[in-house]
């Protein structure tokens, strides 16, 4: 069956169209995305903006048109942490239901760590054993762990890429003092809920998620993305060490021209940076895998499971 995805982000909407069959890897057919970046529309009381939700709204028209066009039998439409947490963010869905006919369904931060936790469980196989997931979203980190397809234990962290950009390096290059305040923010909230995950287990294998951590793997020396998705891509501890001092002197224009970083993300590169090195250090990683199927491919695997009996 074909199906779209529409995934409302922080940073991205994004619609992926793809042939989806039980048993068989979801085949990317079509994608269309904007960098909408969501989270920046916003008041001073964390509202979404009028020209967010205009945006928001003029690209779910487009995309549904698109998805007709391309086929597809229906439309899988999720929204994850900025319009979670926005004041407004039922109004806005209001809208979006009115004026589209799209029903867009708010995941929990323990959603979005349980889905994206399948699709890496999918992707890899029972053979990973015990496994320990991470993705650094827009606005949160969202980590899992478990030996099934069910994670034991499933945790969301405000420590998104961009919300640590926006809230803690308000200058560019950074400043030296915001670096560290980050730096020791990050540590603070992640160590709050590193034990609860450790607890129940040491990973036999570590794997990154997001965009990223792809783009902080390719910087250190992974493969490019053309070479496609089944080339093995980790981010290493020592080559990420090494890349820190040089990712907070650099301007984000200057991120923008290292491989694997779009213009779009540069500027929450160091953020990220911060929190994919904190996630090594805390949880005494050597490497993270990185895999290329997330939280869209887990929304379509578990509507899979749903509609197509075992």
């Amino acid at each position: 069956m074909r199906l779209g995805v529409l995934d409302v982000g922080s940073n991205t909407v994004h619609l992926l169209v793809v042939d989806a069959h039980r048993g068989a890897a979801p085949y990317p057919a079509y994608s269309h995305k904007t960098e909408l970046r969501l989270a920046e529309h916003l008041d001073k009381d964390g509202k979404i903006q009028q020209s967010g939700s205009d945006g928001l709204v003029a690209f779910i028209k487009e995309a549904t048109v698109l998805a007709e066009d391309k086929g597809c039998q229906s439309v899988l439409a999720f929204a994850t942490s900025a319009l979670r947490e926005a004041p407004n963010g039922d109004k806005v869905l209001d809208r979006v239901r009115t004026e589209t006919e799209i029903d867009l369904q708010v995941l929990s931060g323990e959603d979005e760590a349980r889905l994206t936790f399948l699709a890496v469980r999918r992707w890899f196989g029972w053979s990973s054993g015990r496994l320990a997931v991470f993705d650094i979203g827009g606005g949160s980190l969202e980590i899992a762990a478990g030996s099934d397809e069910e994670p034991t234990v499933a945790v969301s962290v405000p420590l998104g890429a961009g919300r640590l950009t926006r809230e803690g390096l308000t200058a560019d290059p950074p400043d030296k003092d915001e670096v560290r305040a980050l730096r020791k923010r990050v540590r603070m909230e992640m160590a709050a809920v590193a034990g609860g995950v450790l607890r129940a287990g040491r990973p036999q294998r570590a794997v990154a998620t997001s965009k990223t951590f792809r783009s902080l793997a390719r910087i250190t020396g992974a493969a490019p993305s053309d070479q496609g998705p089944y080339v093995p891509r980790a981010l290493d501890r020592e080559d990420l060490d090494e890349w820190m001092p040089k990712l907070t002197k650099m301007s984000a224009a200057e991120r923008a021209e290292l491989p694997g970083v779009s213009a779009g993300r540069a500027s929450q590169l160091l953020a990220g940076a911060i929190v994919a090195d904190a996630v090594l250090d805390l949880f005494n990683l050597p490497a993270l895998e990185v895999c290329p199927w997330a939280l869209r491919e887990g929304v379509i695997l578990s509507r899979l499971d749903q509609l197509q009996p075992r």
